[in-house]
């Protein structure tokens, strides 16, 4: 089985974790929620908790050295090896990736079609995003198939001669290339503005609300709970720094977040009078309101916009390898079946739900911006099936993985690692990288700080509205 080398791990985790989330949503979140404070909040939950989760996770891979159940298994000493089950986490993996592939499909469509023809106007521009909807639908499942594809191709070619050496070229090209953006952006006269917007304190923003976001933010954005973690460090040096390791992964991801906050909100600032006539936060950030404010660049706004969505691509990519290799190495170490086949045949599954993905949030569309009054024939189009899955297959696989097997899966890690384990036999784990003192601190967050976090995510999740 190949295996990484130290800094191959440290960037194919890296790339696991820095996706669509932290470049759309933590902007977002961060300009709604107190700007600086909490960039502060999520900066020191980060940066003890996650790290932290991160560590315990890589420990588990780290010396267990096999796929995810297998871990477990060699880990547990009780004779009948019932923590094995935690390694249900797998089938996360496969499907996030069915809606996620499904996303950067679209990105894979405006990066080909309108980088070069960026709308005019707000209403062209959501005319755009509904005629990919609702109309294009083969060019949907057309991207979707080829970003799969893609996943499929890397992943079976193995951790050294796949997923590294993509890591090795995508990490460094993505921060290269919002590096650039935002020295672009710093010599935008609306640069001061958005600095102050994203680091300025809003105190008033805060509340009980924005801490439980936090941390959700903080506990998703680490590729927890769905076995990467795990494979990952199984096939990572066994003298591996994890302390290191983990650190290199979140702050950098923090980095890019911050960054990719500065580059919008300059664009947003700068061209307050295209916006006020629509458009949000999530989806319509990077579909809607973007693609309209590179126009306002014109010709060096096609430029703009080709690097913005290629980043994206670069940062999807890295993460949907993460959410497939998991499965595909079960099945390699357990069953000795090939990379080529177990790629496929998981794939194959990944498509089926991709495909009702698409149809489900095709339903879904039409009926947020139409009304069968209005519009008869177009929701009859849809199809009895569409409206049986609307509401249902993109957003309940989302559901699932997020707020169901993503937090209880971590949860049940950490408890195996905190009160399952000897603590002295976890002591040896980690006295290569961890102080007696670090130790404690570390154990003690393990024990009693992550689960409640964890715990307060997932009802929060669960029962808010």
């Amino acid at each position: 089985m190949g295996k990484f080398s130290k800094i191959g791990f440290v960037l194919a985790t890296l790339g696991s974790s820095i996706g669509l989330g932290h470049i759309w949503r933590f902007p977002y979140m961060t300009g709604q929620m107190g700007g600086g404070a909490f960039i502060l909040l999520f900066f020191v939950l980060a940066l003890s908790i996650g790290v932290s989760l991160l560590v315990a996770d890589m420990i588990i891979g780290n010396k267990g050295r096999s796929d995810v159940v297998g871990c477990f298994e060699a880990l547990d000493s009780h004779p009948k090896k019932p923590w094995r089950f935690v390694g249900i986490a797998i089938i996360g993996g496969p499907l996030i990736l069915s809606f996620y592939a499904v996303i950067l499909g679209w990105i894979l469509y405006y990066f080909f079609a309108i980088s070069f023809q960026l709308p005019s106007t707000m209403e062209l521009s959501k005319f755009n995003f509904m005629e990919l909807m609702v109309s294009h639908v083969w060019y949907q499942i057309l991207g979707f198939s080829a970003v799969l594809g893609v996943t499929a191709l890397i992943v079976s070619f193995g951790i050294k001669d796949g997923i590294e050496k993509l890591n090795l070229v995508l990490m460094p090209l993505l921060f290269i290339i919002f590096i650039g953006l935002l020295v672009y952006a710093m010599f935008q006269p609306s640069f001061m503005q958005a600095v102050h917007f994203l680091f300025g304190f809003r105190y008033e923003d805060l509340n009980g609300r924005v801490l439980v976001e936090a941390m959700a933010q903080m506990f998703f954005s680490l590729s927890l709970g769905v076995g990467t973690i795990v494979t990952y460090a199984a096939v990572s040096p066994s003298n591996q720094n994890l302390l290191k390791s983990s650190l290199w992964v979140v702050i950098p991801g923090i980095a890019i977040s911050l960054i990719v906050g500065l580059i919008i909100f300059t664009f947003f600032f700068g061209y307050e009078g295209v916006l006020e006539k629509g458009g949000d936060g999530g989806m319509d950030l990077v579909f809607i309101s973007l693609p309209l404010i590179f126009a306002e660049f014109g010709a060096v706004g096609q430029f703009l916009c080709f690097a913005f969505l290629g980043a994206l691509l670069f940062a999807g990519i890295t993460s949907t390898i993460s959410l497939l290799e998991p499965s595909v190495f079960y099945f390699t170490q357990r069953y000795k079946v090939s990379r080529i086949k177990a790629s496929l045949a998981i794939s194959a599954i990944v498509f089926v739900l991709g495909l009702l993905a698409i149809d489900s949030f095709r339903a879904f569309y039409i009926g947020k911006h139409f009304t069968p009054e209005l519009y008869p024939a177009l929701v009859a189009a849809v199809g009895e099936m569409s409206r049986v899955f609307s509401n249902n297959t993109f957003f309940f696989l989302d559901m699932i993985t997020a707020k169901v097997i993503m937090p209880l899966s971590a949860l049940a890690s950490i408890i195996f690692l905190g009160y399952a384990m000897k603590t002295q036999r976890v002591r040896e784990f980690t006295q290569s990288f961890l102080s007696p003192l670090s130790f404690a601190i570390w154990y003690a967050i393990i024990r009693y700080v992550a689960p409640f976090v964890i715990v307060a995510v997932f009802l929060f999740q669960i029962f808010a509205q």
